[in-house]
């Protein structure tokens, strides 16, 4: 049983074929896919998932904080097991998303909040760029 299908347990879920075929999709994702995407992938492992499963599945997941869904200024949802806190740098030509964490970045924003006057509870952080041209050498 993974980490995430314990934490479904834990919540008071019930651990179906279906559910159990969209958490390995999702706990094997190294992207953060659209519900299409989980539902093509989940449909390849077993053919009698439908996307309306996919969608209530995730959606409730997503109520639960068991996943976490981005929007990154598209016209559709990504999304992402919540199993370790990271930040996301997406590049705007590409769409490709890429997970970092930063301990500087972790330590000015609790810094960030106390001089406020804040307990940091929780945040978000996407950064949006376009890959640096190689500039030629002198």
């Amino acid at each position: 049983m993974t980490d995430l299908e314990q934490r479904c347990i834990n919540a008071g879920l019930k651990m179906t074929g279906p559910r159990k075929t969209i958490l390995k999709v999702l706990t094997e994702s190294m992207d953060h896919p659209s519900v299409e995407a989980v539902y093509e992938r989940a449909k390849a492992i077993d053919s009698s998932i439908s996307i309306a499963t996919v969608y209530r599945t995730l959606n409730m997941l997503d109520e639960l904080d068991l996943v976490t869904r981005h929007e990154f200024n598209e016209s559709f949802s990504r999304y992402e097991t919540n199993m370790e806190h990271h930040h996301h740098l997406i590049d705007l030509e590409t769409g490709q998303v890429i997970e970092f964490q930063n301990s500087e970045l972790e330590n000015l924003k609790e810094r960030i909040a106390k001089e406020m006057g804040f307990e940091l509870v929780d945040h978000r952080l996407e950064l949006y760029g376009r890959r640096l041209k190689n500039k030629i050498a002198k």
